[in-house]
């Protein structure tokens, strides 16, 4: 059985053809996970923007004089969402996350609201949403990394030069400070 260059020059095609494909098509796939990812931070950020109405309620007959505090985790509020890129979505949330810290800590002052339920209960609900925050965050961020090796990793980085794919953004907190949920220990 003779080879001919012909037939080598086939199979090399072949070959090739079959990594564009296969390479292109990963990347289809890790795209529309850091999509997923990124839908799983928007859902969690959402209701965390629905908490906050609730919480500055419950707090409002208390904090009655610290009306500056709760204008400001209104207006922040208020201001998020209309963000086009991961930073400033970020930069919006980090200043979410300072407002709210600020109004839990203002509670600390006030022994009524500390004990109400609602107030409670609005405080227990929040955590268990930047808990979750949190993990979507994780989740994210995973997928964005391994997006962006594949962009820039050799082969497949002339893949995604040749289609247009780059690097995403990771979503981070700038402060370690802002890391932390707010804890208010009764």
């Amino acid at each position: 059985m003779e080879i001919s260059v012909g037939g080598i020059m086939l199979a090399v095609l072949v070959l090739v053809g079959g990594w564009l494909i296969w390479t292109y098509n990963r990347f289809i796939r890790r795209k529309n996970n850091v999509r997923e990812a990124w839908s799983g931070i928007d859902v969690q950020l959402k209701r965390r923007h629905n908490l906050i109405p609730n919480l500055i309620e419950a707090v409002k007959g208390y904090l009655g004089h610290e009306q500056d505090t709760l204008d400001t985790l209104t207006r922040i509020r208020t201001g998020t969402g209309d963000e086009s890129s991961v930073a400033q979505v970020a930069q919006q949330e980090n200043m979410l996350s300072k407002a709210l810290g600020n109004v839990l800590a203002v509670a600390e002052g006030y022994p009524d609201l500390k004990a109400s339920t609602n107030f409670l209960d609005l405080q227990q609900k929040l955590h268990e949403t930047e808990d979750q925050v949190q993990l979507s965050r994780r989740y994210y961020n995973g997928t964005v990394r391994d997006w962006n090796i594949m962009v820039e990793s050799f082969p497949s980085n002339l893949i995604a030069s040749a289609f247009g794919f780059r690097i995403a953004e990771f979503f981070e907190i700038e402060l370690a400070t802002e890391r932390a949920v707010p804890k208010v220990e009764f």
